[in-house]
């Protein structure tokens, strides 16, 4: 598997509005990816911070994109793009059931929710479903397509047909919704 590992390279998006406590808790799960040659690269998409995300992103080495999540597309390097909310968490051992479906795969997958992060039936039934809340592996091919009528990363994963990924997240807790006056 370690060639594999080698062979394939990962770029990560993450789309932010004023989320810097939430984006380091996520690059802190990102290490091992990095370490072992799979995470290329690690691409902000910046929606209007004005508290200190850009800073977190900076001393993390991570690209810095304030003109939308489409643009980050265009520049991540890696075939095979990771998006994730700011705040979510990937669970130990996730590396190998990425790797591997993006050897043998061209859909898009999703991965598990980590036990403790599954909310209540009810909870399920009557909450909005936030299509990004188990993170999206998806084609940098695949993404640019969709992004093209997609506003932000959120619209691109949404109604987007998946696989599960036999790896585990822990959902990053919901956002207040950033709206613009009408």
């Amino acid at each position: 598997m370690l060639s594999a590992i080698r062979l394939m390279m990962l770029s990560v998006l993450i789309e932010t509005h004023n989320d810097e406590e939430g984006l380091a808790r996520t690059l802190a799960t990102l290490i091992g990816g990095a370490v072992e040659g799979v995470v290329r690269e690690v691409v902000v998409c910046d929606t209007g911070s004005t508290d200190q995300t850009h800073r977190i992103a900076e001393h993390a080495g991570c690209q810095y994109v304030t003109s939308g999540v489409a643009a980050g597309i265009r520049q991540a390097k890696g075939d095979w793009l990771l998006f994730l909310e700011p705040g979510a968490r990937l669970v130990e051992g996730w590396i190998d059931p990425v790797v591997a479906h993006t050897a043998r795969q061209a859909m898009a997958a999703r991965f598990s929710r980590a036990r403790g992060s599954r909310p209540p039936f009810l909870a399920r039934v009557f909450s909005a479903n936030r299509a990004l809340a188990d993170g999206l592996v998806i084609s940098k091919r695949q993404a640019a397509s969709l992004s093209r009528n997609a506003g932000s990363a959120e619209a691109l994963a949404r109604g987007l047909a998946t696989k599960k990924l036999d790896a585990e997240i822990w959902v990053a807790p919901p956002r207040q919704q950033h709206r613009s006056p009408r």
